[in-house]
């Protein structure tokens, strides 16, 4: 089974977005985060529902981002927020979901999400990436001591490539997240199998 999560960014993506969407789900990844978050909760919901019915072709889980209203409106069982986004949620409204991440760049955070319920978190950014121009990466220490930190899977966020998904996966990641490439390679299926293979 795949270790990918893919994340989307519409805004990046150089063809139709549903395709894109179709072709990643084909890859069968992990699991496919929505994350548009510049979109109004009714534009969201409305891409969701074609998204997750794209996902569900494919028996790939499609995640949703930050609309916790449009998640619990579409009886969404996937959800995946900001750390103070999740926050705000009651007990209720976590416990609507069997899959529920976070995104955490602490072990403070880190350990808060585990507390919150979360079933896995992300972790990030560990290398150098395009999306966040001039910051330094966390490196792969500061991975491992977030995956020391909680039991539950931790998936390593930022510049990820097929020549350093071996590194990373020695921290003790459950697994690894792209944005930037899942938007933009040629060809999702043989890009994912070759992020796939080293492990």
């Amino acid at each position: 089974m795949s270790d990918i999560l893919c994340i989307t960014n519409r805004k990046l993506c150089g063809e139709d977005f549903l395709s894109r969407i179709e072709k990643l789900a084909k890859a069968k990844p992990q699991g496919i985060i929505l994350r548009e978050k510049d979109l109004s909760k009714s534009q969201y919901e409305i891409l969701a529902r074609q998204a997750i019915d794209i996902c569900a072709a494919y028996d790939t889980s499609c995640i949703l981002h930050t609309f916790t209203d449009a998640a619990l409106s579409l009886k969404a069982k996937s959800l995946h927020l900001p750390l103070s986004l999740l926050k705000q949620m009651t007990e209720k409204e976590r416990k609507a979901f069997s899959i529920l991440g976070a995104s955490c760049h602490s072990v403070t955070d880190a350990l808060l999400a585990e507390r919150l319920g979360c079933t896995y978190i992300t972790a990030g950014h560990i290398f150098a990436t395009e999306c966040k121009k001039g910051l330094p990466g966390r490196g792969v220490a500061f991975l491992e001591e977030v995956c020391k930190s909680v039991s539950i899977p931790v998936y390593a966020l930022g510049g990820i490539t097929p020549e350093n998904k071996k590194e990373v996966m020695k921290t003790g990641a459950k697994g690894v997240c792209i944005m930037s490439s899942a938007m933009t390679c040629a060809e999702p299926d043989s890009y994912l199998a070759k992020l796939d293979s080293p492990k």
